[in-house]
């Protein structure tokens, strides 16, 4: 977390407060674009990472970025209306190349620990309407 708020300008007046809270850093580039680092604790998130690929961004660093079906993972998981929104998105652009397999694997049981499958047929629903009739 120090060498992120080294090279990145921290969003919030207390980024550990936050870290050790909600496990993420949210910083912003020199650029002025808003980035979300989550720290990291499960099977799912290891495995993520392991699928995770540099992205060079100028002046910096690289980082690395999940892909897709991991991005969805997250975004299910977490279940805010702005996930929603996201997920819509990235199955939009995505235009039929995600692996469905892989994220319904990967969220059904981070779902069932929390105790949200609703999200798992939100899900459903929203790649169904994207595959249209």
């Amino acid at each position: 977390m120090e060498r992120l708020l080294e090279r990145f300008t921290s969003r919030v007046p207390d980024p550990h407060g936050l870290a050790r809270r909600a496990r993420v850093v949210l910083v912003r580039t020199a650029a002025g674009i808003p980035v979300e680092v989550t720290l990291g604790a499960l099977d799912f998130e290891e495995r993520s990472v392991a699928r995770s690929t540099p992205w060079e961004v100028p002046d910096t660093a690289p980082l690395r970025t999940c892909g897709a079906e991991d991005l969805v993972v997250h975004k299910v998981f977490a279940g805010r209306d702005r996930d929603w929104s996201d997920v819509a998105g990235v199955i939009t652009r995505q235009g039929g190349r995600l692996d469905v397999d892989l994220i319904v694997t990967e969220v059904t049981p981070l779902l069932r620990a929390k105790g949200a499958m609703a999200n798992l047929e939100r899900l459903r629903q929203l790649l169904d309407d994207a595959a249209g009739p």
